[in-house]
């Protein structure tokens, strides 16, 4: 059910988001199911707050407090929360731009509120040149049209890397390169995360790893990278002011996406642009209102939604879409959020 609380997309703190995750992985509706549960925007309790008083720090009026218990279902009492406990935010739909109410810039509560994304492991990035692989899975035990969790597969070791019996590694593949649509100059590497594998045996010509993961389906010649444990808890960081951008594509290569998609975006590290961190997805057109005068008139920005960076690299960076008010595509821009008058 969609709550009451309200939400203005033209400030920072304006966060009450309940984020919808697109299925990374149609097949596997629990996962999708835990997904779109453990996703989205969270403050933290502290001692002394009550759903009273939160409703009126995040909704301007503590009426709504019925509406924030009945969205925070392992809240048994209303009545009685406790510090430590993660109470789940949410947006209201249907009010954006000047036309929403503005709400009065709390800095004290940022560090309360944190975006948890729990299939953060599943993201993957776009790099300007492709990882040297420490494997390549060549053959899968059985005789099985799809590898899953649980399956034997057959590794063949790289000459980059070794591979520790015990250790986990992140199975990928690398997509076609991608270039800029206009300029047509490389942009990078696309590298699609499928799952995790455990090594469980070594021999001197090939490996054997059980399948502990599938975040999409897995196929012989997909290849291993080291697993890194990436934690879903995002603290809200301030993103560069004035910082410009463009989305380059999908991670699931639609044509046009909105909320709960992850797509990738063309500012980076060496941008300043790190996890946690919003970004505004816009368009401003220009249109000639004098058919007798040659000149354009560039016309106010339209608001079409909202990014929050999950994972960067030195150019490009893996977001989530936590807004969408209409939907757009790659090529999309972005801007870092400001306030408007």
């Amino acid at each position: 059910m969609t709550s009451k609380l309200r939400f203005n997309p033209l400030r920072r703190t304006s966060i009450f988001f309940l984020l919808l995750a697109a299925s990374l992985v149609p097949s596997l509706a629990q996962s999708q199911q835990t997904v779109r549960y453990e996703t989205g925007f969270f403050y933290t309790v502290q001692k002394g707050d009550t759903l009273w008083d939160l409703s009126e720090k995040f909704s301007d009026t503590p009426w709504q407090w019925p509406e924030l218990w009945k969205e925070n279902s392992q809240i048994a009492n209303p009545h009685r929360i406790y510090p430590g406990q993660r109470i789940r935010l949410y947006r209201r739909r249907g009010v954006q731009g000047a036309e929403a109410k503005k709400i009065v810039e709390k800095p004290e509560l940022n560090r309360l509120i944190a975006y948890h994304y729990a299939a953060i492991e599943r993201v993957g990035f776009i790099r300007q040149q492709a990882l040297a692989p420490q494997g390549t899975i060549f053959k899968v035990e059985g005789k099985k049209e799809m590898i899953s969790t649980g399956d034997l597969v057959y590794i063949r070791p790289e000459k980059t890397g070794m591979l520790t019996k015990g250790e986990k590694y992140t199975i990928y593949r690398t997509l076609k390169p991608i270039k800029d649509v206009k300029t047509k100059q490389p942009i990078g590497i696309q590298h699609y995360l499928a799952g995790v594998v455990q090594i469980t045996l070594k021999r001197p010509e090939f490996v054997l790893g059980r399948i502990t993961a599938t975040y999409r389906p897995i196929r012989t010649g997909d290849m291993l990278m080291t697993y890194v444990k990436r934690l879903p808890h995002i603290s809200l960081q301030d993103a560069p002011k004035g910082l410009e951008g463009r989305i380059i594509i999908s991670e699931e290569h639609q044509t046009i996406f909105g909320e709960g998609a992850i797509a990738f975006i063309d500012k980076g590290q060496k941008d300043g642009v790190v996890p946690g961190q919003l970004y505004w997805v816009y368009k401003q057109e220009k249109y000639r209102i004098n058919p007798e005068k040659k000149y354009e008139t560039t016309l106010t920005p339209v608001f079409l939604g909202e990014l929050l960076v999950l994972r960067t690299e030195e150019t490009t960076a893996t977001v989530t879409v936590t807004d969408s008010r209409r939907a757009f595509h790659a090529g999309s821009r972005i801007i870092t959020p400001f306030k408007l008058e």
